[in-house]
């Protein structure tokens, strides 16, 4: 398995303004690499149309470097196809014996992103790129002006860069707790434990709470699918199907009581109920009372993920799973990832108090703590009024970003396409109706073309028809012309 990806080119390029010919820039660029260990035996190198296209020259002038590179010795083609770092020959041998640092990457216990993913996270950074797909608000969104006000403030208070106590700052936890009760949650300060995004309690939950062989269920499709939090810990996945109202409660209980291997113990159902990822879809009050009874009955704890719950568009979401708590079996997992600033990298996990204390416990020994200044920023937040404020102003603009995606979807894939509008959150989950197409050349075909959408499959592996569209990310005009793009491309891959 070789974790480099020979589809990319890479960052640099070439500069005509130099008296060194083109293709000795590009030898010298590439030996340098080799020679000081970024490029290692065995790396393969991206395509000769990869790195033409990226380094802004033709064809024959990479070719030209490339043979001289493979005439010293420094990389070479193996049978098969894709170009290698050399791994013997006379510059290896007088380099000495490199550590094998492939072999080191495969035998890494962390499973890595998906290939699509990967390139998702590299093309979104790409200038002039079309993000049709994002799940983050366009920078105009953010709220740039209040936290500059924010930092001003801190600057004129005296403030600790020292190291904070392990469940985080005890002002931002105590802000937090009297904003989770305007939520109907009631949550003390040491019940609430400050993280660095969503991703990080995941992680803590996947080492700290559930053994290996375990199995979590969740619902499917489910953007955990996307990521290897649970996998990596060696923990096994059972996906719960949804209807209109969310997770179906019989197929859980039949799961719980018929469909589990006797090998895993469940002990956990990881759900978004409020504007799902990546369906959009909103668990119903019914379905969260039937839920917790559930829960209840059968003996497993729920992991409620509320990253979406404030980005509501029509009208507010029903309760919360941890509000209809009584017995302590609901760890309630928030971020201001997605309503205010992912660049914060700030969320909190709120749960009985032995269970944040052993999480706590875990957190310090990997990171010593989220970044004592996002938490002092994120106190004044809460504190004075800053996200309800925010929030006032934010719904309205989603709202018209996601009218006009549902318009644009009208005009265009009417024929080829059914969709559903969205209550709040970011997310349309379009599916094609017009025949067999497939989603994965659709990805890469819209990517060349420099409109990036993220393919159903990467949240159920065996959905063939769908994508997860975004409103959040794209501007206007950008939209339009991105779903003009894909709307074509999807027409002329219809088989």
């Amino acid at each position: 398995m070789n974790h480099s990806d020979p589809r990319q080119g890479i960052d640099w390029k070439p500069d005509p303004a130099q008296s060194l010919p083109l293709y000795r820039q590009i030898e010298l660029y590439i030996s340098q690499k080799i020679t000081t260990g970024e490029w290692t035996a065995g790396y393969r190198l991206p395509s000769q149309r990869a790195l033409a296209q990226s380094m802004g020259v033709n064809r024959s002038t990479l070719v030209t470097a490339m043979d001289n590179l493979a005439a010293a010795g420094m990389i070479e083609g193996k049978h098969g196809g894709g170009t290698y770092v050399s791994g013997s020959g006379w510059h290896a041998l007088a380099h000495g014996a490199a550590p094998d640092w492939n072999e080191a990457i495969q035998e890494g216990w962390y499973y890595p992103n998906l290939p699509e993913v990967q390139l998702i996270n590299r093309a979104e950074f790409q200038h002039g790129i079309i993000r049709l797909g994002t799940g983050e608000l366009a920078p105009e969104l953010m709220p740039e002006d209040a936290f500059k006000e924010i930092l001003r403030s801190l600057s004129r208070r005296s403030r600790t860069l020292n190291y904070l106590e392990p469940q985080g700052s005890l002002e931002l936890r105590e802000a937090l707790s009297d904003f989770l009760l305007t939520c109907g949650i009631q949550a003390s300060p040491s019940a609430i434990l400050i993280v660095s995004g969503s991703l990080q309690a995941l992680h803590l939950i996947s080492v700290g709470l559930l053994p290996r062989g375990s199995a979590v269920l969740l619902e499917k499709p489910s953007y955990l699918y996307s990521i290897h939090a649970f996998q990596s810990a060696g923990i096994k996945m059972n996906g719960i199907p949804m209807d209109a109202g969310g997770l179906h409660i019989q197929r859980l209980k039949d799961t719980l009581r018929n469909g589990l291997p006797q090998s895993h113990t469940s002990s956990l159902l990881y759900t978004i109920p409020s504007f799902h990822n990546p369906t959009g879809s909103v668990m119903s009050d019914t379905r969260r009372n039937e839920l917790i009874s559930t829960a209840h009955a059968e003996g497993i704890s729920i992991l409620e993920d509320a990253a979406y719950t404030d980005l509501w568009l029509d009208e507010p979401s029903p309760q919360s799973l941890k509000a209809r708590d009584l017995d302590g079996r609901v760890l309630h997992m928030g971020t201001l990832s997605k309503a205010v600033s992912p660049g914060l990298r700030l969320g909190w996990l709120v749960g009985p108090e032995p269970v944040i204390r052993r999480l706590a416990d875990i957190k310090m020994q990997t990171d010593y703590g989220t970044s004592s200044l996002a938490q002092e920023a994120a106190a004044l937040w809460f504190a004075e009024g800053y996200h309800t404020r925010h929030m006032d102003c934010l719904r309205p603009e989603l709202r018209r970003r996601r009218d006009f995606m549902l318009e644009l979807l009208k005009r265009y894939f009417t024929e080829i396409a059914e969709w559903n509008k969205p209550a709040g959150g970011f997310y349309i989950w379009l599916r094609f109706t017009a025949g067999s197409l497939s989603i994965r050349k659709l990805f890469h075909a819209c990517l060349r073309d420099g409109v990036l959408i993220h393919p159903g499959y990467l949240y159920d592996r065996l959905d063939a028809d769908h994508l997860r569209l975004s409103y959040a990310y794209a501007s206007p005009e950008e939209m339009e012309r991105g779903m003009q793009l894909l709307a074509q491309t999807a027409k002329n891959l219809f088989k």
